[in-house]
């Protein structure tokens, strides 16, 4: 194997007069499919920019292959000077790249390319910023949140795209899912530098913890060390002056150490405000119906959600959900039908689109109301800096405009807006955007926490799993139907067919290449009776293979990671490079087939 497609090596940037990346390395070599994780903050998209050749750092080396192609997606992707979406995804064909590749996915992702990019939605404006870096098929990828604004059958769909896709990948995502399906090597950024892992995010947590626990472990050594040399100042020096001198440097340095060493980030401290309880029922719909022009968003829709229910709402992007949200919760007038709320309902929302924030606002007029430095929870009032820690902003942070803040700061000022507000009713729209993995772990075990009742609308299949107890799915044509569980739960109810007309493409007026794979809604195919013996066998085996291949693979990626092996023994290395590409390979195919005959297993015995 050549040397990587793109190296990133002690890279180093300050910014504010504190060091950001310090000594961060990256390695991307052809074929890898790398997550980049760490807190909100922490330089994750910094690094990105730096490896896509968007900003340069203060220090370190960036290599990146001669000849080999890069894209790159930003969170916010600049749209200016361009007429259409179909001049922006052509923007980013090479001129070897053919000219309809552009037209295709705009297409596929369910835009005619005529769109005024100044008129797009965020959803519209993510898939456009998909299809400019889709298109050429580059040799790197890099991605910075691309699942954000999508719905369900798009981030399926590009799951599906990019699984098939050749090019090397490293991925910025705040979800779990997509993440455990495309990768197999994780990078974590902590404290500035970047700790690698030569697995998938599925080991990622756990590896991480481990880290974390071992590092606490050598901290509580070096304090009591610290503790017993201090003891022997006090009590213990001699009159051997040169031993009492070596000593005392040695006790100075651990001292410097242990005040040079930066701490892992708290946690978000995340507790709602309680208001009275609730009445038992808190929503009953009976034939709910609403239409806008002549399309049918709800029709005869019939709930009922109890004190203490967990719901989570689920369909496209244009489904409606938003709009059935707002006539449950009665912010919105049905057209036909019956609406009647709870007894003593007090509702706290959180809007999807960040449109309550006025970006010349400070973060404490934010949360305070203005004209305030104090905000009120659970009935005792605390002063706003305090309130602010909870949630990972610095006391340095209240006059900042909110203009200035992160896509993660934001998303932390969200919620802290609505949890302060006292509530026995949470209306949740996509709360998972832009938060951090850690953050969203925080989240999850609050909900888990909250005595009153939640409505969540989101297209995190892992956080639904782990949150919702019913999911209210859009069947289309207004019509939505109630199942019990999570997610997961709810695919298993549907039957086969379920994944189908989920990945399918975002438009379904598209007649592309799935739309004659894809069964129309009602549609069953036949079930096969069971696995074959060669099928059943495979099932069996593969697990062992991939765990060997896996193994093999780490000890060539160890091999590799040295960076003085290719000058010292090119032979070598490129041998290395050869063996690692061809388990690569081998294991990627296990890993497919392996997928597919428990996902088919998985439907049979549903």
């Amino acid at each position: 194997m050549a040397p990587p497609l793109l190296s990133l090596q002690g890279v180093m940037l300050t910014l504010g007069g504190k060091p950001l990346l310090d000594g961060a390395d990256l390695s991307v070599a052809p074929g890898a499919r790398i997550c980049l994780v760490g807190r909100n903050g922490s330089g994750k998209s910094t690094l990105l920019k730096i490896a896509a050749g968007e900003i340069e750092a203060d220090d370190g080396q960036r290599f990146m292959q001669p000849g080999a192609s890069l894209r790159y997606l930003p969170q916010e992707p600049d749209f200016s000077g361009f007429a259409s979406t179909l001049a922006y995804a052509e923007a980013g064909l090479g001129p070897l790249d053919e000219p309809y590749a552009a037209t295709t996915l705009l297409r596929e992702l369910g835009l005619s390319g005529a769109e005024n990019p100044a008129t797009l939605s965020g959803g519209e404006a993510r898939r456009a910023a998909l299809a400019r870096v889709l298109a050429p098929e580059p040799d790197i990828l890099l991605l910075d949140e691309p699942t954000n604004h999508l719905d369900l059958p798009t981030i399926l769909w590009l799951e599906e795209k990019l699984s098939r896709f050749r090019s090397a990948m490293v991925l910025i995502s705040h979800d779990r899912r997509f993440l455990q399906g495309l990768t197999r090597e994780t990078v974590w950024i902590d404290r500035g530098r970047a700790r690698h892992l030569a697995r998938g995010f599925n080991e990622f947590e756990a590896w991480r913890d481990r880290e974390l626990e071992e590092e606490e472990k050598q901290q509580h050594k070096l304090d009591r060390k610290i503790v017993a040399e201090e003891h022997w100042l006090r009590h213990g020096v001699s009159g051997r002056r040169k031993r009492n001198v070596k000593r005392l440097a040695g006790l100075q340095s651990l001292r410097a150490e242990r005040r040079q060493r930066v701490m892992p980030t708290g946690d978000v401290k995340l507790e709602a405000s309680e208001a009275q309880i609730s009445g038992k029922l808190v929503i009953e719909a009976i034939k709910l119906g609403k239409k806008w022009g002549e399309r049918a968003i709800v029709d005869n829709f019939t709930t009922r959600v109890l004190r203490g229910d967990r719901v989570g709402v689920v369909g496209a992007n244009g489904a409606g959900k938003t709009t059935l949200v707002n006539l449950l919760t009665g912010t919105l007038a049905p057209d036909t039908g019956k609406l009647k709320l709870g007894a003593n309902l007090e509702m706290a929302t959180l809007d999807q689109s960040r449109a309550s924030l006025n970006p010349e606002s400070t973060l404490q007029d934010a949360l305070t109301g203005g004209g305030s430095d104090m905000v009120e929870i659970n009935g005792e009032r605390r002063h706003v800096v305090g309130y602010m820690k909870d949630f990972l902003f610095k006391p340095e942070q209240a006059r900042t405009p909110i203009g200035k803040l992160s896509g993660g700061e934001r998303g932390r000022l969200m919620l802290a807006r609505a949890l302060a507000k006292p509530s026995n009713l949470l209306v949740l729209d996509e709360p998972t955007n832009d938060l951090d993995l850690e953050t969203l772990d925080l989240l999850e075990e609050m909900l888990a926490d909250y005595p009153g009742t939640l409505i969540v609308v989101s297209h995190d299949r892992d956080f639904l799993d782990r949150v919702a107890t019913s999911i209210l799915m859009s069947e289309g044509d207004g019509r939505w139907l109630e199942y019990a569980g999570g997610y997961s739960d709810m695919l298993a109810q549907r039957g086969q067919g379920v994944e189908a007309r989920s990945a399918d493409a975002p438009n379904q007026e598209i007649a592309g290449e799935k739309q004659s794979r894809v069964k129309t809604t009602g549609e069953r195919s036949a079930p096969k009776i069971k696995l074959s013996f060669k099928e059943q066998h495979a099932l069996a085996t593969l697990p062992k293979k991939m765990e060997e291949l896996r193994g093999k693979r780490a000890k060539l990626q160890n091999l590799l990671d040295d960076p003085e092996l290719y000058a010292r023994d090119p032979a070598k290395f490129a041998k290395a490079g050869e063996m690692l590409a061809g388990i690569e390979t081998e294991l990627a195919a296990a890993e497919e087939e392996w997928l597919e005959l428990e996902i088919r297993r998985e439907m049979l015995e549903s």
